[in-house]
């Protein structure tokens, strides 16, 4: 049976170098946006390259839509195996000029949405004994050098959200674990190039990113791997 990789949060860095990673290893793809034109690319990039792939439109900090999104992908391209979140939110940079509403959604993408993401995606992942990869950025570190940093560039409640997606990573691998699902993360310390980080100074290559997610499905070992 064909194996399926749903990526949640596609675009045209560190998701689109995944889906093609793991389409050279015989996956079909699943892309899960609100974008449907960014969406419609990435199928025709990964079906040129001769990877199956099929494109699903969704809001995913919407439980309803994920719902929808995933029964779509059962139905077009069958169970899931890989569960890819690499959504994030961009609100509240300064969280003390923030409204109460932007501080909400600090979290209605990158954590209800991939527990949403999760709990609709588990019963696939549990029967292949599958996997939960979760894109992670250096704000969410625990150090004072880099809360510094986070405040100087607005990115308040990026970080904040980091953290959270940080903790939720390693309590998913303790409770998916005696299930067979593997769960890692990969922290993300840097500037990928092409992405919507990159201001011409990114150093990082997206298929840096992408090899390193393989290879921790691959091993299912490391919980979390830097890449610098």
């Amino acid at each position: 049976m064909s194996k399926t990789i749903v990526i949640c949060g596609y675009g045209p860095g560190i998701s689109a170098a995944v889906a093609r990673r793991f389409g050279r290893e015989s996956f079909q793809v699943a892309l899960v946006a609100r974008n449907e034109e960014r969406l419609a690319a990435g199928v025709d990039a990964l079906e040129a390259g001769g990877i199956r792939a099929a494109a699903f439109r969704a809001d995913l900090s919407r439980e309803a839509e994920i719902e929808r999104a995933f029964d779509a992908v059962r139905a077009k391209l069958g169970p899931v195996s890989v569960l890819h979140w690499n959504a994030y939110a961009t609100s509240a940079g300064d969280l003390l000029a923030a409204d109460a509403a932007a501080t909400r959604a600090v979290f209605d993408l990158p954590v209800v949405g991939l527990l949403a993401a999760v709990k609709h995606a588990l019963r696939d992942l549990e029967a292949a004994k599958g996997a939960l990869l979760v894109t992670n950025g250096g704000f969410g570190l625990n150090d004072p050098v880099i809360d510094e940093r986070a405040v100087a560039f607005g990115a308040m409640g990026l970080a904040v959200a980091n953290a959270a997606k940080r903790k939720i990573v390693g309590m998913l691998a303790h409770k998916l674990k005696p299930h067979g699902i593997y769960v890692g993360e990969v922290m993300v310390l840097g500037s990928v190039k092409g992405s919507s980080w990159d201001n011409g100074t990114a150093t990082l290559e997206a298929a840096t990113v992408a090899d390193a997610f393989y290879d921790l499905y691959a091993s299912r070992g490391e919980l979390s791997r830097n890449v610098r």
